[in-house]
């Protein structure tokens, strides 16, 4: 079962709630039982989901409602408080400051997805315009550097290592030479297999020699709640660590990942949420949990409209505004939102949305936005800058070179021309473009309100 059935299973029985016609104590029983049906689905440890569901009962039934507040408010409320509490109630920061250089050292057992994760912090940490640079310290794994160093070329990051010597302590030294002026240097280490002794040995011996600021070790979420033996073994070595919890993309087990190594006191700091090198988040489990609940996280939206804004110099916006709106325009629309991700990614940060779009709808907006980028793709340099000089012929040619029918290339023309009215409009409003750019709000959002203006 995946992740997200794991969530929907905790949403729909909360929506119970909402549909009964009255919240009385059969209600809240019921709910507390569909509770621990999907927490034990989720591979949550059985004593601590007892103690979930039975702090949820008693508040839920005995604590006094709040003035303003329905009895179906306050047990959301309840809900999702103690499921929060249960996942660690505050979030622990990886503190970086830029001018100051930051080592991190991550560590983990292999096949944990530790180097593949090294790439998506490095790639974090690049996005918010911090210097970043890789050493990879692997010496055991065939391979492993020209692994990180693809990855590392992916993203544009500076990497140093070297293959040729068996010394992980020497290659972190001078790679950290090597990187004296960046912001932020992450070290990845050997992977042990089922090998937690060595592991915790290596890492004791690299962060005596390097004495990185953080020792990060990644944990894969599919195991469930095994994940707190590594944790806790972890933990009690070294009082800097931090725990990156992976593969919650793919496995309901990662419900029981998370409470586990929380449980263990190891601060989770990040999570990963699927394959691609963006899918990396710092752990909050409030918004966690607000997006199991189907409550959304509109922060993490904001800041993912953020990183994928769309500078519009100032003469081309005046230009769009006015009716100017061409193509080329409208591909950087699309260019940037790939850049922040799938809808179905963005729609659960969205309160409501989560699990109300059937997947056969978010799939074929997904699809159309990938054959409208491949028809501008397959567009002449005069096309893309004056759609008006698109005749039939024209449009016969575009769809065959993006492999796509006459009816969808006047599709997107249909899209191009209700957008390029939009602008129009918007001027006459508000003087602001529709998803990203200089002036637009939504890089100054504060809340859900900013969405809807």
């Amino acid at each position: 079962m995946a992740m997200e059935r794991f969530g929907s299973s905790i949403y729909d029985a909360l929506r119970k709630v909402f549909r009964a016609p009255v919240v009385d104590e059969t209600t809240v029983k019921e709910l507390c039982r569909d509770l621990q049906r999907a927490l034990l689905q989720g591979d949550v440890n059985v004593q601590l989901v007892l103690s979930i569901s039975k702090n949820i009962e008693d508040r839920a039934l005995k604590e006094k409602v709040p003035p303003g507040v329905s009895r179906r408010e306050h047990v959301m409320k309840v809900v999702y408080e103690e499921l929060t509490r249960f996942l660690g109630e505050k979030p622990a920061p990886l503190k970086v400051e830029p001018g100051k250089r930051t080592v991190l050292m991550m560590v983990g057992i292999q096949g944990s997805g530790k180097t593949t994760n090294t790439a998506k912090l490095a790639r974090y940490f690049q996005k918010r315009g911090l210097r970043t640079g890789l050493v990879c310290v692997d010496t055991y794994r065939p391979g492993a550097y020209a692994q990180l160093q693809q990855l590392a070329t992916r993203i544009n990051v500076p990497i140093y290592g070297d293959p040729t010597n068996k010394n992980p302590v020497d290659i972190a030294k001078k790679g950290l030479e090597n990187f004296s002026n960046q912001d932020v240097v992450i070290i990845d280490t050997s992977g042990r297999h089922k090998e937690e002794k060595g592991l915790i040995e290596e890492m004791k011996t690299l962060e005596k020699a390097i004495k990185p600021n953080e020792v990060i070790l990644v944990v894969d979420g599919t195991i469930g709640q095994q994940a707190a033996a590594q944790a806790k073994a972890f933990h009690e070595a070294t009082p800097i660590g931090s725990i990156l919890v992976t593969k919650l993309d793919g496995s309901a087990r990662g419900g029981g990942a998370l409470s586990a190594v929380a449980a263990t006191g190891a601060p989770i700091k990040f999570i990963s949420t699927g394959e691609k090198v963006e899918d990396i988040e710092p752990f909050v489990p409030s918004r966690f949990v607000g997006r199991l609940l189907g409550m959304g996280d509109l922060q993490s939206l904001i800041e993912k409209v953020r990183e994928a804004e769309v500078q519009v110099p100032e003469k081309k916006m005046k230009a769009m505004l006015s009716g100017k709106f061409t193509l080329s325009d409208m591909y950087e629309q699309f260019e940037a939102m790939k850049g922040m991700g799938s809808f179905r990614r963005l729609l659960k940060l969205i309160p409501g949305m989560s699990y109300n779009i059937p997947d056969n709808m978010m799939e074929m907006a997904e699809d159309r936005l990938k054959k409208w980028r491949v028809m501008i793709q397959s567009m002449t340099p005069e096309e893309r800058e004056d759609p008006k000089i698109i005749s039939s012929s024209r449009v016969h040619r575009v769809a065959r070179g993006s492999g796509t029918s006459e009816k969808e290339v006047k599709e997107l023309l249909n899209q191009y021309n209700m957008m390029k009215r939009m602008m129009k409009t918007l001027r006459r409003k508000r003087g602001a473009l529709p998803f990203f750019g200089k002036q637009v709000p939504m890089g100054q959002l504060k809340d859900l309100k900013d969405l809807g203006e």
